[in-house]
């Protein structure tokens, strides 16, 4: 009797654990969200987070914006842009939305944006920002803030052709100075660039080449790292490679992991569902779970430690546009 009671309490134990562990592992999975309303299809756009509002804007065409509130779970619509604008990363400053590096026009010359564009959310206003150095011009880039200095990270100086670059620039919120810094090891563009603890990390991306039909074929695998205190930059060992070269990705910085999404490749017709993220400690790569819906030309929030991503596009290039919505929950250990 005493160890049939014994092997009920290990099988309960083990039950217990395997509960917990499948509950532990629903927590890391995409979830696509059900909301009042749905945002405005859109790709080649941005979403960035100010407080409990979300803001997806930006896209090819001239679309308004469009704001998810987290805790209502409900998408509202917000003010147009003066002017097309594609192919950013959004960042924000002092509770204002900056698109720095934009195109605008269609595939495949599109043109640098000659200027910063600046969202107000709390009036729903939009301004002409400062002018970003006609020589320096371009969009596609990793763009990220660090204090009250925003870093232009490589690009593409005429669309989708053939000039892509492998620039860095600084420019200064409180003094208005551009400053001009140290080359990245390649010219990257269609990435998105990710920041943490000094270092600004550039993941993913392509040469995209029309000029020679390779729009979607020269992607890159080597990871490229810029210390902002030394003004240098290094590669990764081989290892450190990304393991799915892409384009169109969006990178986030999470519990000391670089986080690579989605993105567009030659290698398939459907956009990329895969998630990787790079153990800055470890630097090896894991596979986290994929996307519900592969997309590729958006952008990823981190809030609450969960990322959500919103719009892009489903298959290589630009159709399906998408309006769904998706969250992983993560882990903070």
């Amino acid at each position: 009797m005493k160890n049939i009671r014994i092997t009920y309490l290990f099988l309960l134990f083990l039950g217990t654990c395997l509960i917990h562990s499948q509950n532990q592992d629903s927590l890391n999975e995409w979830k696509t969200i059900e909301t009042n309303g749905l945002p405005l299809a859109r790709h080649e756009n941005s979403f960035v987070s100010i407080g409990q509002n979300f803001y997806l804007l930006g896209g090819r065409g001239l679309k308004p914006i469009s704001i998810y509130n987290v805790d209502s779970h409900t998408w509202t619509t917000g003010s147009t842009p003066p002017i097309e604008i594609h192919h950013f990363q959004g960042v924000t400053y002092n509770n204002k939305i900056y698109v720095i590096g934009a195109m605008t026009g269609k595939y495949p010359y599109e043109t640098p944006l000659p200027h910063m564009l600046i969202y107000d959310a709390s009036t729903d206003t939009w301004e002409k920002g400062p002018e970003i150095p006609k020589e320096r011009r371009r969009g596609s880039c990793g763009v990220v803030v660090d204090g009250n200095s925003v870093y232009m990270v490589s690009g593409i100086v005429d669309g989708h052709n053939s000039t892509h670059v492998p620039w860095l620039d600084r420019y200064d919120f409180k003094t208005g100075k551009w400053t001009v810094l140290a080359d990245a090891p390649r010219a990257r563009d269609h990435f998105q660039a990710a920041i943490g603890g000094g270092k600004i990390y550039a993941a993913g991306g392509r040469n995209s080449s029309y000029a020679t039909k390779q729009t979607f074929e020269l992607t890159i695998p080597e990871v490229d790292v810029f210390d902002i205190e030394s003004n240098i930059w290094t590669t990764l060992k081989e290892s450190g490679n990304i393991p799915t070269e892409r384009a169109g990705t969006t990178s986030v910085l999470h519990n000391n992991q670089l986080i690579v999404i989605g993105g567009e490749s030659s290698s398939q017709e459907s956009a990329h569902d895969h998630v990787e993220a790079l153990h800055l400690k470890t630097m090896k790569w894991n596979e986290l779970q994929p996307l519900n819906r592969g997309r590729h030309g958006t952008q990823a929030i981190v809030h609450k430690d969960a990322i959500y991503i919103a719009a892009g596009c489903g298959n290589r290039a630009g159709k399906p546009e998408l309006d769904s919505l998706e969250k992983l929950p993560l882990k903070t250990n």
